[in-house]
C-alpha cells in the first residue's frame, strides 16, 4: 500500500526540499535517499512527508500562544510570520537573545510548550534553552545538521527560500486540518508562494 504524499512529488521537487548538502551528520543518515554524482545528498521525500504529518499532529495539540516558531534566517521570516498569522502560533524571528526561554526576569521572557526551529545550527541557542526547560523541539534539518536536542526531525532543505516556504505552508495546512479549522486541502486558500520571503 503506497501512502499518497501530502502534495504531488513534482511540487516537492520544484521547491527543492529534497536537495541536501555535501555533508551528512550521523543523525541525518537515516533520512538520506542517495548521494548524487556532484556530491550533494538527496533526502527521502516519503520520510520527509511522514515527518511533516507527525509534526503537524504534535503542533495541533498545543495552544497556539505557547508554540514558538524560531529562526534568525532572513529567508524564513516571511514564511514564519505567515504561518503564525494563520495558525495562531508565536513568531520569534531575527536574533534569539540568550535567556529568552530561561530567564524569567527578562522583559521579553517567553514560556513555550513547544518550539519549532527552521535550522538547529543557526537557531542553536533556542534549541539549547528549550532542552534546558524540557520543552519538545521540532526542527527542519538538512543533511548536515546535528540532531542533538531535537525531538522531531523534519528532513528537508532548510536553506532554500522555496523549500522553507513550502514546508511551513504544508505544516500550516496540516495543523489547521488537525485542529478542525478546515475540512480539506481545498479549503486552505493560502498558496505556497504567499509564504515566500
Amino acid at each position: 500500500m503506497t501512502i499518497e504524499l501530502l502534495v504531488p512529488q513534482e511540487k516537492y521537487l520544484s521547491a527543492g526540499v529534497h536537495i541536501g548538502t555535501r555533508n551528512k551528520s550521523g543523525g541525518m543518515r537515516q533520512y538520506i535517499y542517495k548521494a548524487r554524482e556532484d556530491g550533494l545528498h538527496v533526502l527521502d521525500l516519503k520520510k520527509m512527508d511522514a515527518r511533516v504529518r507527525a509534526a503537524a499532529g504534535l503542533l495541533s495539540k498545543y495552544p497556539g500562544e505557547r508554540v514558538f516558531i524560531v529562526s534568525n534566517k532572513d529567508n524564513a521570516k516571511a514564511p514564519i510570520q505567515k504561518m503564525c498569522s494563520l495558525a495562531g502560533f508565536q513568531a520569534l524571528v531575527g536574533r534569539f537573545t540568550p535567556g529568552r526561554f530561561t530567564n524569567s526576569a527578562r522583559e521579553d521572557f517567553c514560556e513555550p510548550s513547544l518550539v519549532l526551529v527552521v535550522d538547529p545550527a543557526s537557531d542553536r541557542q533556542a534549541v539549547k534553552e528549550a532542552f534546558e526547560i524540557n520543552v519538545p523541539v521540532i526542527a527542519l534539518c538538512d543533511t548536515n545538521n546535528v540532531t542533538r536536542y531535537v525531538d522531531l526531525v523534519i528532513p528537508t532543505n532548510n536553506k532554500g527560500r522555496k523549500a522553507i516556504a513550502l514546508v511551513l505552508w504544508l505544516l500550516t495546512r496540516e495543523v489547521l486540518k488537525a485542529k478542525g479549522q478546515i475540512a480539506s486541502d481545498e479549503e486552505f486558500a493560502a498558496q505556497p508562494e504567499e509564504f515566500e520571503a
